[in-house]
């Protein structure tokens, strides 16, 4: 597991001064220490983006050109972790994953095979319909139709995550972000869809 992987090594790494904490950025901390935010599902995009700027602009490796070769390493590090840190929460499904991390809960999804059958019915559902679109007549009015249909299925699994989540029903979590990136991915194909039809 990537994050797994990435909290382990992130243990090891070495501090940068932080001027949105009162101490250092500690490449050990969560994301959303680094932000200076507490962990939570709920987390204001504009603010969290203001207060990424700021860092980038603190830790743009121009500003530590005449430094030590050691210190633009930890610039260079700790604008890569900031990054990633950001990246990581602005995203739902992301973010979900990576607070089940933080507990602990391995959410390998990619392996993970749901027994919902009612969602493996929706899946087939969907993937069918999004596959006959570039045949019908009214290809835009059903691409819309169908966009509508997964952003409101997507809000609902994200109102789902965060109820299980804070509930601390971890494995029902697990099977929300499960679903979620489903529905991420369909979103994706959708907007391929979407340039395509607007290329033809």
């Amino acid at each position: 597991m990537w994050l797994r992987r990435e909290l382990s090594r992130l243990t090891c790494a070495p501090l940068i001064k932080n001027s949105q904490s009162d101490g250092p950025l500690n490449f050990s901390s969560d994301f959303f220490a680094v932000f200076a935010v507490s962990p939570s599902w709920d987390v204001d995009i504009d603010d969290l983006g203001v207060r990424y700027r700021k860092l980038q602009q603190e830790f743009h490796p121009d500003r530590y050109a005449t430094k030590s070769d050691a210190e633009k390493r930890l610039a260079v590090q700790a604008a890569s972790f900031i990054n990633q840190a950001f990246d990581t929460l602005k995203s739902p499904l992301k973010r979900a994953q990576y607070l089940l991390a933080l507990k602990g809960v391995e959410s390998d999804q990619e392996t993970h095979i749901t027994s919902d059958t009612v969602f493996l019915m929706r899946q087939i559902e969907l993937r069918e319909t999004l596959s006959e679109i570039s045949v019908k007549e009214d290809s835009w009015g059903n691409i819309e139709a169908l966009r509508a249909d997964v952003e409101s299925t997507y809000y609902e699994l994200q109102a789902e995550f965060k109820h299980q989540y804070e509930s601390k029903l971890f494995d029902d979590a697990f099977n929300a972000v499960a679903k979620m990136q489903f529905f991420t991915k369909l979103l994706v194909e959708i907007g391929q869809l979407e340039a395509e039809l607007e290329d033809a």
